[in-house]
């Protein structure tokens, strides 16, 4: 048997802006945007270039309760974790976006990273691994 993850799901206030920032600022992959007329919804699907694992459905927060979530998935934690192969390469070009860090860069045992915020909120940590050979 073979199990993946793939898609995780991303309340978001809005579509448009939500693509704006994961497309335009960090440069994420728009890889589906179609309507859905029946639900009045659109399923939007973005991922890191070349990536070949896990997405990220952008699902417009519908009422009021899950307006409240918007940006606040996970109670304050790190939410997701986008491995990088070249972690100042991207550190500068995220800085240079306007993405805001919450801290300064961090060189650990396992690796480089430091965290950010997408647009709501949400914490994210951009991290390079050691490899093994390290």
């Amino acid at each position: 048997m073979h199990w993946s993850i793939a898609h995780v799901s991303l309340v978001v206030r809005d579509y448009d802006e939500a693509i704006a920032f994961y497309v335009d600022k960090l440069g994420f992959e728009l890889i589906e945007d179609t309507h859905q007329a029946e639900q009045n919804k659109r399923w939007v699907v973005v991922a890191p270039p070349n990536s070949n694992g896990c997405s990220i459905v952008l699902a417009r927060a519908d009422g009021r309760e899950q307006l409240g979530r918007v940006g606040d998935q996970t109670g304050g934690r790190v939410f997701l974790f986008l491995q990088t192969d070249d972690f100042w390469r991207d550190f500068s070009r995220f800085t240079d976006a306007g993405v805001e860090f919450v801290g300064a860069p961090v060189e650990a045992g396992y690796g480089t990273v430091a965290v950010f915020k997408d647009l709501y909120g949400n914490l994210w940590d951009l991290i390079e691994r050691k490899s093994a050979a390290d």
